[in-house]
C-alpha cells in the first residue's frame, strides 16, 4: 500500500470544514475534526489507509460531505450516503451504501458480497489501493445518488 503522509489531510482542512456534515460529536467537534483525530489516534497502517481513502474520496468528489455517525463511524455523502469507513484491529472496511447496484469492473468489492444492498472493500496491512479504480467506484456511487435532469420530478426527460 502506498503510504500517505498524515500531513496530506491537513491540506484539505479548509475545504473539508466547509463541506462537513452537521452531525457533531463530543464537545462540539466537527465531523472533519473527529475523522482527523481518528486518523491520528490509530498511528499505524490503519490510520495511513483511512487518510489515503479520505483523500481519494475528496479527489473523486470535491463536493463530498463528511459526517460522524453511529458512535464513531466516518461517513461520506453526496445527495445521500456514499460510503462509510470502519477501522478494526486487522482491517479498514470501506462499505458502499448502494454497492450492490454498482458495477465493479476492477473487482474491488471483497466483503459483504451476500447482501442485497451494501458491498464492502476490506483493506489489510500491506494491501495496495487501486486508486484509479476506487475513484471510479466512488464517482459511480455519487452518480447513483444524483438523478439526472430527466429523472427529477417535475422535469421533462
Amino acid at each position: 500500500m502506498k503510504k500517505a503522509p498524515r500531513t496530506m489531510t491537513k491540506a484539505t482542512t479548509t475545504m473539508k470544514k466547509r463541506r462537513s456534515g452537521s452531525k457533531e460529536g463530543k464537545g462540539g467537534d466537527s465531523p472533519f475534526e473527529l475523522i482527523d483525530a481518528r486518523i491520528w489516534e490509530l498511528s499505524d497502517w490503519r490510520g495511513d489507509t483511512l487518510a489515503r481513502i479520505r483523500i481519494l474520496i475528496e479527489q473523486a468528489d470535491p463536493e463530498v460531505g463528511e459526517e460522524w455517525k453511529w458512535r464513531g463511524v466516518p461517513v461520506w455523502s453526496h445527495a445521500g450516503m456514499i460510503c462509510t469507513d470502519e477501522t478494526c484491529e486487522n482491517v479498514v472496511k470501506m462499505t458502499f451504501a448502494k454497492g450492490a447496484s454498482l458495477e465493479d469492473p476492477s473487482g474491488l468489492f471483497n466483503s459483504s458480497l451476500e447482501g442485497n444492498t451494501r458491498r464492502a472493500i476490506d483493506f489489510h496491512e500491506g494491501d495496495e489501493i487501486d486508486e484509479k479504480a476506487l475513484e471510479a467506484l466512488i464517482r459511480a456511487a455519487v452518480a447513483l445518488n444524483t438523478p439526472t435532469a430527466a429523472q427529477r420530478p417535475g422535469t421533462r426527460g
